[in-house]
């Protein structure tokens, strides 16, 4: 599979910039990411970390409802 790409893909000029773009776009956007994640304040964290652990009321009763 990879040598019919390989082929079609030797007929472009300049096709070699495209891995190198990709790669800097990856470590970029990665970079980013953990930036942002270590300037987080503790306090966002902790509320973003409790989350799945809260529930409306609506939710409460129609489970209850279900398992009635």
């Amino acid at each position: 599979m990879l040598r019919f790409i390989k082929h079609n893909l030797t007929g472009i000029d300049g096709v070699a910039i495209y891995p190198i773009i990709s790669l800097l776009i990856f470590v970029i956007f990665f970079a980013a990411v953990i930036t942002l994640v270590i300037r987080m304040k503790k306090k966002d964290v902790e509320e973003l970390s409790q989350i799945p652990f809260e529930t409306s009321e609506n939710e409460n009763q129609e489970t209850i409802g279900i398992l009635k």
